[in-house]
């Protein structure tokens, strides 16, 4: 296993299905309804050329733009900052344009099967990321409270940091049906997984990630609680999600959302510029060679949304920051929801106002990312007493929390990612400038690693991110809180629009915050194909009989409904 602390089963069974982020709450399969050779659907010829406002340049926009420009609608995409969203990827001024640094995702799971079939289709290479005690990861230094232990794998690590991986092991089966779960999925068993998932939504929604440790007598040791929060599983520590719903936490480690991570080489942020520009082979309506790029003036979107409203006909009316304003049939919301109450002017009857509580009830973690260019991946040196690497991928209790080490090659210049923050952990740093994030850093760091120097090699400024300070985003990404089941599924399946009164429908919700897999990108995709089949049903398209979409088999799949009284 990858895992700094292992999932609760080792799946070494070759024969055995690949896990993909199949449900639990929604199963269906985006995966194969993408690579369907019948396509996603059509719409009647009558529609075609039909203008939709798209509003949010992110993955899930870019996705759900492309897809209805296959169909033959004309997408009209607004953004207020760049193409890609929270697929920021940013160079070093005076450096090498391959030194990058990935501000928002920067690793993916193999189960992001919906993402992985765009990652494909425009031609872009993955590798290995190194998180902590990955195969590909040279070694891993945790520090504790002041002492450090370098590992090359798990069984290098105390026998304590194996007790909590037992313990975690064991609070899963025991509370969660780990391995039953877990296969149902492989199998795409729908049954088996919504009869185990319906018990645990109504047991779980009330309960917090750390309250489900603590129910566990597995984790009776306050002591293994503190370790697992500090070090965690995957990706290192997870204590700054403990107050969060165990339920989305269970949604990540059923679906191996936080194992075996690859990075895109050459940054993510490729993956919604190349969708921007690709000439798809095969559309209805538009000549060869169209391109979202060239369906937009000089090739670019419309500028930030500044009001939306509706107006005669149930049509949805958008006014951008340029004072354009343009009414379209209907439209997608792709971006952060709290947009909708703070920097969109918006009536209320753009949605029941069920959905606008849960839109309000929206919870975002806090996070912050800093890296340095230097001039070799120099971690790699030999330490002539004790022959281990000097530095490693590092996960400790002191400030920095997570350090990651990006190299490119041998003697190549490379990247590190000095901090990897979330939640309370990230706000210590936001009054501080990049600079002064950076001298912080570089002291912990010195604490755990006295012999290295690793100023010496910084060839370039800093550059840094807190996602909560960010105008447009206010938030790296939702996290629902205990009780918050509810209103996440209001949200995600706003996209049945048959199910709300006529005045209610046209402006269709999607991204990130909508999906049920928050904070992967696979989530944003999964949504956006969720608005286009929408889209389609609200113009009176239709799918193939062969590929149905997933307003097709919603009734077979929807999410579990819990009482409202």
């Amino acid at each position: 296993m990858t895992s700094t602390v292992p999932n609760a089963v080792e799946h070494a069974d070759a024969q055995q299905p690949p896990i993909t982020m199949f449900g639990p709450d929604f199963p269906y399969a985006y995966d194969d309804f993408l690579a369907h050779p019948a396509g996603l659907g059509q719409i009647p010829a009558t529609e075609h050329g039909t203008e939709v406002a798209v509003i949010g340049g992110g993955l899930s926009g870019i996705v759900a733009a492309y897809e209805l420009m296959k169909m033959g609608l004309k997408p009209v995409v607004y953004e207020a900052d760049r193409i890609g969203g929270r697929l920021r990827t940013v160079g070093f001024d005076g450096c090498d344009d391959s030194l990058t640094a990935e501000m928002g995702a920067m690793r993916f799971p193999p189960s992001s099967t919906a993402l992985q079939h765009y990652i494909d289709l425009v031609g872009l290479q993955t590798r290995p990321f190194p998180n902590p005690l990955a195969e590909t990861t040279p070694s891993t230094v945790v520090d504790l409270k002041g002492e450090s232990h370098y590992a090359e794998t798990i069984a290098d690590l105390p026998q304590v940091y194996r007790d909590v991986a037992e313990a975690w092991n064991r609070c899963l089966e025991e509370g969660a049906d780990f391995s039953d779960m877990n296969r149902a999925l492989r199998e795409r068993d729908v049954p088996r997984i919504r009869e185990i998932w319906s018990r645990l939504v109504e047991k779980l929604d009330n309960q917090t990630f750390y309250g489900f440790l603590c129910d566990s007598e597995a984790f009776r040791s306050f002591r293994h609680r503190e370790i697992f929060g500090q070090v965690g599983f995957g990706t290192g520590g997870w204590d700054t999600d403990f107050p969060n719903s165990i339920l989305e936490i269970l949604r990540v480690v059923y679906t191996e959302a936080d194992d075996h991570h690859r990075g895109i080489v050459g940054g993510s942020q490729q993956l919604p510029l190349r969708l921007w520009e690709r000439e798809p082979e095969k559309i209805v309506h538009w000549a060869y060679g169209t391109s979202l790029a060239s369906l937009h003036e000089n090739r670019q979107p419309r500028p930030a949304v500044t009001r939306l409203h509706r107006t005669a006909g149930n049509r949805i009316t958008v006014t951008d920051a340029h004072g354009d304003i343009r009414t379209y049939p209907a439209a997608i919301f792709t971006a952060q929801s709290w947009m909708l109450l703070s920097k969109i002017d918006c009536d209320d009857s753009l949605f029941p106002i069920d959905h606008w509580t849960a839109i309000e009830r929206t919870h975002y973690m806090e996070s912050s990312k800093l890296f340095v260019p230097v001039d070799r991946p120099f971690w790699l040196d030999k330490d002539e007493e004790t022959g281990r690497d000097v530095m490693s991928m590092t996960l400790t209790d002191r400030m920095t929390r997570g350090t990651y080490l990006l190299d490119n090659g041998p003697d190549q210049p490379a990247v590190i990612c000095l901090s990897y923050t979330w939640c309370d952990d990230s706000l210590k740093w936001l009054p501080l400038s990049a600079n002064e994030r950076m001298e912080v850093m570089l002291k912990s760091l010195g604490e755990i690693y006295p012999k290295v120097d690793i100023r010496k090699h910084i060839i370039g400024n800093p550059v840094t991110v807190s996602w909560e300070n960010e105008p447009y985003f206010m938030g790296a990404f939702k996290a629902n809180l205990p009780g918050h089941y509810r209103y996440q599924r209001r949200l995600f399946t706003h996209f049945m629009q048959d199910r709300l009164p006529e005045d209610k429908r046209g402006i269709f919700l999607a991204g990130d915050d909508i999906s049920w897999t928050a904070g992967w990108a696979e989530g944003a995709v999964q949504t956006a194909l969720n608005a286009v089949w929408g889209v389609m049903h609200h113009f009176g398209g239709t799918t193939d009989p062969a590929n149905p979409g997933p307003g097709d088999v919603y009734d077979e799949i929807a999410p579990v409904e819990l009482p409202e009284d």
